[in-house]
């Protein structure tokens, strides 16, 4: 009797340590989120919307790179080694282990060569011969530099995949966080340094600053050799002993490959949309408004602007992280109603979070940017239409995501590509025909990723409607009612605005300009929530019974 407690007791472990897991990593990443916002304050006061175009041709040159040489291969290697350790094939598991390794060092090392060898070119691509502003030798030094990133972040990623799949999901939150820290001190330090003590060039400290992804993903990795070596045992228990079949190297490499394969190409393709940006925004806007507005402007797009994003965008990526699990679960028992319960729930859920945000970050642009960069001439204005492609975004990636896991894969090759196409062919003459309109001309191509974005989503939503006979009658209910909730927020706002000013001429004086007008606007957003059972609906009634037993 005795030995049949402990066995329940480690099922029942088991069961709090997933649980336990996905929060974990839910929380590591929106505290890598909010770290990745608050450093651009003092980042952004040293080095200038000049250095931030810089920094940002760099960093989204390493995105796309970085999706190509690690995205999806941790979920890969993590899903495999659970599945082997689950079945106890441990001889295949070690095996898994180090052929990941090999082919995260060696498509690190293509991707750094590539980087690092034709970054004049990329750099050219980028800027053309455009003059007045950053120079060709300038993107060149930068991309170099955080190119070195690359030898490092694929096989850190594999070790990320192999804790997981261990089910040791705090290790990994942790090095996330530790990498943010050490990439956070050598951006912030290394840049004042550089250019307030050294009196280097600007350069020189942006160069110093993108370097800082190289530093964090080394500290992080280190971090994990120790873990695993202090853990070594851990790694090694054989929960069962059967006899393994066969598994040939190939078959397991083929396996990595099918399961990182279309993940991959989601994080390639969504980086693609930021290259896109890069490669005709800069060359686009500078005949209008001139190379250095160009460049301030595609700073804001490319990097202070797109810190805002991240934080609703991180909702729904910490959303997918318990999301996937769960669906996952169903699907493979074949429970059909529960599979269409939690797609329009997921959808549902995120919607009510992240739509009176979006509106009301639009709505607070002018005091947002002021306090975080200080009073700017096109921040304010390209952050309050910037803020929608976070929303668009987020519903994409939760949509394409919920695709993959059910395994449509070609709706999710045929749904990123449509997309991506429409934002490269109405790019350039969006932005120009806006501004023949008299509009800004920026919002040219903020519009054309809301739009590629857009078609990627319809794609993907009507791909489960018609392979999975998902019903999106409820979800379009609760989205009415989303939507007027958020439209008495913005009428108790504009309200608010007749007594209380939206923004101050001081910077930090708009801080409690901001918190007031937020308490106010959530308030009521969440109060006609309530009243009309939205709350109930969404999350169900257990935590509005968890509320009432804290009063």
């Amino acid at each position: 009797m005795r030995k049949k407690r402990v066995n329940k007791n480690k099922d029942i472990m088991k069961k709090n340590n997933f649980v336990q897991g996905a929060f974990i990593a839910t929380l590591g990443i929106v505290i890598t989120k909010i770290l990745g916002i608050l450093y651009v304050i003092p980042f952004y006061a040293i080095i200038g919307e000049k250095g931030g175009a810089l920094y940002g041709y760099a960093y989204t040159l390493y995105l796309v790179f970085m999706a190509i040489s690690s995205a999806g291969i941790p979920l890969a290697i993590s899903k495999i080694i659970s599945e082997y350790q689950t079945l106890g094939y441990y001889d295949a598991k070690q095996r898994a282990f180090k052929i990941g390794r090999q082919i995260a060092i060696t498509l690190g090392l293509i991707c750094f060569v590539i980087l690092f060898i034709f970054a004049p070119q990329l750099a050219h691509a980028i800027l053309g011969d455009l003059k007045g502003g950053n120079t060709i030798e300038d993107v060149t030094y930068v991309i170099r530099l955080i190119s070195t990133a690359i030898i490092v972040v694929p096989i850190l990623s594999i070790y990320r995949g192999y804790f997981e799949g261990h089910k040791f999901i705090t290790p990994t939150a942790i090095s996330q966080v530790f990498e943010q820290i050490m990439r956070v001190l050598v951006i912030v330090i290394g840049s004042y340094m550089t250019l307030k003590v050294f009196h280097l060039s600007l350069t020189t400290a942006v160069g110093v600053a993108v370097f800082g992804a190289t530093v964090g993903s080394i500290a992080s990795y280190l971090y994990l050799i120790e873990k695993r070596h202090k853990n070594k045992k851990k790694f090694e228990e054989k929960e069962l002993d059967v006899k393994e079949p066969k598994i040939t190297n190939k078959e397991i490499f083929k396996k990595i490959m099918v399961y990182a394969f279309p993940l991959i190409m989601i994080d390639i393709f969504k980086s693609l949309y930021s290259m896109v940006d890069s490669v005709t925004v800069v060359k686009t806007l500078g005949s209008i408004y001139g190379t250095k507005t160009a460049e301030s402007i595609m700073s804001i797009l490319s990097t202070w602007g797109a810190k805002f994003n991240m934080i609703i965008i991180s909702i729904a990526t910490g959303m997918i992280v318990s999301l996937t699990p769960n669906l996952t679960a169903s699907a493979v028992v074949g429970n059909t109603k529960d599979v269409h319960k939690k797609i329009n729930q997921s959808f549902q859920m995120l919607s009510f979070l992240i739509i009176p945000m979006t509106v009301g970050l639009s709505f607070l642009a002018k005091p947002v940017y002021t306090v975080f960069y200080g009073p700017s001439k096109y921040g304010p204005s390209v952050l309050s239409f910037f803020v929608f492609v976070a929303l668009i975004t987020a519903l994409f990636t939760t949509a394409i995501t919920i695709t993959q896991v059910l395994r449509y894969y070609k709706v999710v090759f045929v749904s990123l590509a449509s997309g991506l196409l429409l934002k490269a062919l109405v790019n350039v003459s969006l932005i120009n025909q806006l501004n023949s309109l008299g509009l800004p001309a920026y919002y040219g191509s903020i519009l054309a990723s809301i739009l590629g974005y857009d078609l990627s989503l319809i794609i993907c939503l009507v791909a489960l409607n018609r392979k999975c006979g998902v019903n999106y009658e409820e979800t379009a209910k609760q989205l009415i009612n989303t939507l007027c909730g958020t439209v008495l927020m913005v009428i108790s706002l504009l309200l608010l605005k007749l007594i209380v000013p939206i923004s101050s001429a001081s910077r930090f004086m708009n801080l409690p300009i901001i918190i007031v007008y937020t308490v106010v606007g959530g308030a009521v957003y969440l109060f006609y929530m309530y009243k009309t059972k939205s709350i109930e609906q969404v999350f169900g009634d257990k935590i509005l019974k968890k509320l009432r037993k804290t009063k």
